[in-house]
């Protein structure tokens, strides 16, 4: 496969923050690709750097074989940008913000109409956009994006703000968009998302790549402990831990926090078997890795306003 997107070594700097220090990545066509981390780890300037619209101070982008930078207007009919946050002009309905959209790319009305019954907006179509719902706003800013078909789309945080099953919907949406031989480049807070939906990620903190791969490699490279959970007051922590301990359990972690006790451990086998054996399994779960633990082991637990 060629590559969509290569990036070699881009930086950029406001002021006294490094906004992105030396990301190199590389995204093949037709690939689903997410890039995660927390707020302020530099995905969103990344994201701008790669569809042409900011500058690198340093490094080198090739965007479907040429420079986004300086605005390469070859590039702008060959992809689609939903940015983070739209603003539509609120006097517009649905339908007359999307072929306004598809009429600065020359595609005509037909093709607009159509793009908006994709996204399942046809029944809102005459809608002004500032009486729109967040998940219609999010399917109508898609809508724009796609409206002339492009090969290579990013989507900025596009599930931010939507109920479960907006959230969902819209994941359909996604892997619809991608199934057609797009090339799609994702940013997102939602890890169970990347999960479901990319093919690769790569994991960014403090404007650095931490690590890449597909995010079920990326989960095995961690320590394959297990969680398992039951109901809290079926046992206590410390009679618990001495069953555990006498079935020759190895325990790495155990709490009880009064809703649930949760015990980690390599060995899952005789922690259920104790627990079986006590009648105390109310309430059982048992969690493997997922990749919101790669996730946290990158870039620690600590709260990011």
């Amino acid at each position: 496969m060629t590559a969509a997107i290569t990036a070699d070594v881009i930086r950029k700097r406001y002021g006294d923050v490094q906004a992105v220090d030396g990301v190199s990545l590389t995204v093949e066509t037709g690939e689903f690709y997410g890039i995660l981390g927390p707020n302020g780890a530099g995905k969103t300037t990344t994201l701008e750097i790669l569809e042409g619209i900011r500058e690198p101070d340093e490094g080198r982008v090739e965007l479907l074989g040429m420079a986004p930078w300086p605005r390469n207007t070859k590039l702008l009919p060959r992809i689609g940008v939903q940015f983070q946050a739209s603003a539509f002009f609120v006097k517009l309905t649905a339908r007359e913000t999307i072929r306004t959209f598809a009429s600065f790319y020359g595609v005509g009305p037909k093709r607009a109409d159509a793009m908006l019954e994709r996204v399942g907006l046809a029944d809102s179509a005459s809608v002004l956009t500032d009486q729109m719902s967040g998940g219609q706003a999010q399917r109508l800013s898609i809508a724009c994006a796609l409206a002339h078909d492009p090969e290579l789309v990013f989507l900025d945080e596009p599930t931010t703000g939507l109920d479960p099953q907006a959230r969902r919907n819209l994941w359909d949406l996604l892997r619809d968009i991608n199934s057609e031989g797009r090339t799609v480049v994702l940013t997102t807070h939602y890890l169970d998302e990347a999960e479901v939906l990319c093919d690769r990620v790569s994991v960014m903190d403090h404007g650095k790549v931490l690590r890449t791969g597909a995010p079920a490699a990326l989960v095995r490279e961690i320590d394959d402990t297990v969680r398992v959970s039951v109901e809290s007051g079926l046992l206590t922590a410390d009679s618990a831990r001495a069953l555990f301990t006498a079935a020759g359990a190895e325990i790495t972690n155990l709490e009880d926090d009064g809703v649930s006790l949760a015990v980690s451990t390599r060995a899952p086998a005789p922690v259920l078997s104790v627990l079986a054996e006590q009648g105390a399994l109310r309430g059982l779960e048992v969690r493997g890795a997922t990749l919101e633990d790669v996730f946290l082991q990158l870039t620690g637990r600590e709260y990011r306003a």
